[in-house]
């Protein structure tokens, strides 16, 4: 009898030992994130100018439970409309960066470039983003690649059709190492589901839940519960 319940209990204790491992290998925190997107048409400036376009992005990102200032970001970009639901960019990006995403401040400046394309379907639309990113960073002297891959759903309510069910997911992967701790591979994800709203037909915006999973080079990988306020303008 009391080698058949070991029998049971081990399996038991053995389950919950690599679990609490599991878990200890995953750092956790809430963040709050705010971002505000504004794009729109040279054709204002000069009617000639009606296929070009810009891009301007400022971020700001609070970690260790939101009670600090832990990465901003300023970004950029110029892009060509291929058509009414594709467009081609290129663009700079500036991200301070401080705890917990990293022990010592660091300053990254990132060229980008970017193809982007939307359409409207009967049920809502969906937008596909595929970025390359080249990544320098203070630390080190290494340029670090990365590929994005976003999808992303915006589907009316059709009780309420400026209210919409918002939901996207955006796969980061590295094609390179470098020395200030870029491994190649799998990065990060980022899962959001949330609630868009439309003000009128320049502005809009989503408030919802994001989840981040990090893969760290060194040390625990890092999971992200974050509250994601953004507001788009577009002209």
């Amino acid at each position: 009898m009391k080698k058949l319940k070991m029998r049971l209990v081990l399996p038991l204790l053995m389950s919950l030992t690599l679990s609490d491992q599991v878990t200890a290998k995953t750092a956790e925190d809430f963040q709050t994130w705010g971002n505000i997107t504004a794009t729109g048409s040279l054709g204002v400036l000069n009617p000639e100018l009606k296929s070009f376009k810009y891009w301007l992005e400022g971020q700001g990102r609070f970690g260790e439970d939101t009670s600090r200032f832990s990465q901003g970001m300023l970004r950029t970009g110029l892009g060509y409309a291929l058509n009414d639901n594709t467009s081609v960019w290129l663009g700079y990006a500036f991200i301070p960066t401080e705890e917990p995403f990293t022990v010592t401040p660091v300053d990254e400046h990132r060229i980008w470039q970017q193809l982007l394309w939307s359409e409207k379907f009967s049920f809502g639309t969906i937008t596909s983003r595929s970025r390359f990113e080249q990544r320098f960073v203070q630390n080190g002297e290494d340029v670090g690649w990365r590929f994005r891959q976003l999808l992303k759903l915006s589907a009316p309510l059709p009780f309420a059709t400026d209210f919409s069910l918002v939901l996207t997911d955006e796969y980061f992967a590295n094609l390179n190492r470098t020395d200030w701790g870029a491994d190649d591979g799998f990065d990060q994800n980022r899962v959001f589901g949330g609630v868009g709203y439309n003000f009128n037909k320049n502005t809009r915006t989503e408030i919802g839940y994001m989840n981040q999973y990090i893969r760290k080079a060194v040390g625990p990988d890092r999971m992200s519960h974050i509250l994601s306020v953004n507001l788009y303008l577009n002209y």
